[in-house]
């Protein structure tokens, strides 16, 4: 398969090629465990325990043998955290949004999608089969033009976004996605991978940012891999809605369920969260902290008072080697590229923790100030 080296040199030449880096003996400053919880001794006694008595896999898929009370009982946490009736587990982000869109809407109906909404969305929705429609960023009156020339033609419709942006951090402005869901009669679908235990003050997400509720045409995905320091997604919704996943979501059917041991971290993490909401606050204080000395510094920095900030470089080359050069210094800062992002808009993903000292954070400072 010589080609395969070919095409691997046409990455490379355009200093697009990616390989994993191990990150032991490294500063990590671009992981998403934004609350410090991943390595919590209560989440690590919990999992130590559960996993002493499930064992390390959970054996099958949800609907075979592999739901647990350890399952059950996170299914419950996270839909009274988010104020939805019902929530279902999936095994990833991922999993969970090529599961779910595909089941909401398919031939014969209609999708609107923020045009930078995350990979899995985008092939969750040519998954779906369904007429997909592309509104620019946060751009909401491109988006009722188009459903004012688009949605009658369609059975179903649904508004797909990011709450939380990955690679921006900027906040979807979701009381106009509600007001347009209901005058246009549409489904809202919120990914808040990056919004559950971020936004509003005690984490609960976009909803609690802005003061609004959950209603009978919203679904709520989360990731238990972020925030919660765990690994997994969920899906929350009206208990008809999981009732209805269970039985179409192929990515829950035919994969094999969560660890209990996972589950159970999952949710000791979401207790202390709930118990320790200073983390929210705490978060916010080290995000503007670190914007505010980036800019100082004379970087361009975006923000949008979220733990992701990006440092924009814009050139793919120069992302590459100033990467390198910090991981010489024992810093790990990724390189984001195409197509992640759009060509020409390389950047540093910068992302704010709560386990950054500050002694850290000024060893990271100085470094950048010498590159």
């Amino acid at each position: 398969m010589d080609w395969i080296e070919k095409e691997l040199e046409s990455i490379e030449v355009k200093n697009l090629y990616r390989k994993r880096l191990l990150r032991e003996g490294l500063r990590d400053f671009c992981s998403n465990d934004y609350l410090a919880l991943k390595e919590h001794p209560e989440v690590i006694e919990t999992v130590a325990k559960v996993l002493r008595e499930y064992g390390l896999g959970s054996g099958a898929s949800a609907l075979v043998s592999g739901y647990t009370i350890h399952h059950k009982r996170l299914e419950e946490s996270l839909a009274k955290f988010k104020g939805t009736p019902c929530c279902v587990l999936f095994g990833s982000g991922y999993l969970a949004n090529i599961g779910t869109i595909p089941a909401l809407v398919s031939e014969g109906d209609v999708l609107f999608s923020d045009e930078l909404n995350h990979a899995s969305i985008i092939d969750a929705c040519r998954l779906s089969r369904a007429k997909v429609f592309v509104y620019k960023h946060l751009d909401y009156e491109h988006l009722e033009e188009l459903l004012r020339g688009e949605r009658a033609k369609y059975r179903r419709a649904l508004i797909v976004s990011d709450t939380v942006f990955s690679m921006d951090g900027d906040v979807a402005h979701i009381p106009t996605l509600k007001k347009l869901c209901k005058e246009y009669h549409c489904m809202l679908y919120l990914d808040e991978a990056h919004a559950t235990g971020v936004l509003g003050n005690k984490g609960m997400g976009g909803l609690e940012e802005f003061g609004e509720r959950w209603d009978e045409f919203m679904v709520i995905m989360g990731t238990l891999s972020k925030a919660l320091g765990s690994y997994g997604a969920f899906v929350c919704s009206s208990e008809k809605f999981c009732e209805y996943m269970v039985n179409k979501a192929r990515s829950l059917i035919f994969s094999t369920s969560l660890p209990p041991a996972i589950c159970a971290g999952a949710e000791k993490a979401l207790e202390i969260l709930q118990r320790e909401s200073w983390r929210v606050r705490k978060l916010r204080e080290i995000s503007y902290h670190l914007y505010a000395r980036l800019r100082n510094l004379g970087f361009e920095v975006i923000y949008h008072n979220t733990p992701i900030i990006p440092i924009m470089v814009y050139t793919e080359a120069k992302a590459v080697q100033i990467r390198d050069e910090l991981l010489k210094k024992g810093i790990l800062l990724q390189a984001i590229r195409y197509p992640t992002v759009p060509e020409g808009k390389a950047r540093l993903r910068l992302t704010a923790s709560l386990r950054y000292s500050e002694e850290e954070i000024n060893l990271f400072l100085d470094a950048l100030k010498v590159i």
